[in-house]
């Protein structure tokens, strides 16, 4: 029996008294991929992107092993909400205009402690400033750089686009119009090199694409080091007591590391492990988040079909933001009708031996965004459920 066979057979086992569709983490590959983040950190400790768990217990749980520290928030409610559940560290990724969240921040110093804001402009700071509804708590302000390759003169962008602030000079002078304004304290420095970080170098398939990504990524590596580097020197001649420089994500963890200008990294992808990150040269982890659907159909041979499974992933349209079949190993979607809003057609030689009720395995192309799907995840450990806990979703909070 091969080892995905043999999952196959666990998970069929833990959930034989559920119906589907459900959710479930295996709890054991989960922990495996936490130590290989950490293990690949290299004693630089790791702040968990919550938009790739979306699970309050799951959070609690890898943020109590060695090795990870403080939550990546994805928005300003998310980061208040997790502020006053007992979260004493987030850091919000995204700049926010969500004024209510920003004079509820102003309000509470216990809050305002416990969050760290992205800013990359002036006018967000004055939004923050006209939000605060007479709350005079000091806001904990992070600036990002941001990280794309630019060549040929800045023809070429590689890399998201994200912080107009590119250049140390443009982020020391937004440091110093922090530091002449009162309420507002410089804590940070973040830097998400997502065309390293988030791009996989071993397309199937593909060697020569493979190939010119590793090319790419090597440069991009070699570039951000030094501009990053430099960054931070320019932001802390203004800010001496800056307390955290912020890098990396799951696919770039151990050469983020290797920056003496980094002193954490982030990292959320990795725990769950989607089908988007199986192709990295770097690391290989466990597929731990998966969700199950039901056969309900056997229209002829070689083709069973399952209710829904038309979750896509955000970002690009194309193939590669599908969930994928992943157990039984062989089906495949039908070209023609993909995976579907309320049923999906699978293809392929074990179709003959699924039943009506059986269980067809499917991996999400990302991360979080299955728990916008599902209000509940089935925790597995071996080839038992031994908990049920809510996402986001399954606690009425959808941020975005």
């Amino acid at each position: 029996m091969t080892s995905r066979a043999a999952d196959r057979a666990r998970y069929d086992r833990a959930t034989a008294h559920l119906d589907a569709p459900f959710a479930v983490v295996d709890l054991d590959a989960f922990d495996a991929n936490a130590e290989d983040v950490a293990r690949r950190a290299g004693g630089k400790p790791v702040r968990v992107a919550s938009k790739s768990v979306r699970c309050r217990p799951l959070l609690e749980r890898v943020l109590a092993r060695d090795g990870f520290a403080g939550v990546m928030s994805f928005t300003l409610a998310e980061s208040v909400w997790l502020a006053r559940a007992g979260f004493d560290d987030v850091l919000l990724a995204y700049p926010s205009a969500d004024r209510s969240s920003f004079a509820e921040l102003a309000a509470d110093a216990r809050l305002a402690d416990a969050v760290t804001v992205m800013v990359d402009d002036m006018a967000q700071l004055e939004l923050i400033e006209r939000s605060r509804a007479g709350g005079r708590a000091e806001i904990r302000v992070c600036l990002e750089l941001d990280t794309a390759l630019r060549l040929l003169g800045g023809r070429i962008r590689i890399g998201a686009r994200r912080s107009p602030l590119s250049e140390p000079v443009q982020l020391a002078e937004l440091a110093r119009s922090i530091a002449r304004r009162p309420g507002f304290r410089l804590v940070g420095l973040m830097a998400y090199e997502g065309h390293i970080a988030g791009v996989g170098d071993r397309v199937d398939g593909a060697p020569v694409r493979s190939r010119a990504i590793r090319l790419m990524q090597r440069l991009a590596r070699h570039e951000l080091a030094g501009r990053r580097a430099a960054a931070v020197r320019a932001v802390r001649a203004v800010a001496p007591d800056l307390e955290f420089v912020n890098g990396g994500g799951t696919g770039s963890v151990q050469h983020t590391a290797a920056e003496d200008a980094v002193t954490e990294i982030a990292a959320g992808s990795g725990l769950y492990v989607p089908r988007l990150f199986d192709h990295y040269t770097a690391f290989s982890g466990r597929p731990a988040a998966l969700f199950a659907q039901p056969v309900v159909r056997r229209p002829g041979l070689g083709v069973v079909t399952v209710l829904g499974g038309g979750y896509p992933a955000s970002g690009a349209a194309g193939p590669d933001r599908s969930p994928v079949p992943y157990l039984p190993e062989g089906l495949r979607y039908d070209p023609r009708e993909g995976a579907g809003e309320v049923q999906t057609p699978l293809l392929g030689a074990p179709a003959d031996d699924l039943l009506i009720g059986d269980k067809v395995w499917f991996r999400h192309a990302k991360a979080g965004e299955l728990c916008e799907r599902f209000d509940a995840l089935q925790l597995i450990e071996g080839d038992r459920v031994t908990g049920t806990v809510p996402t986001y979703r399954g606690e009425g909070r959808t941020f975005l």
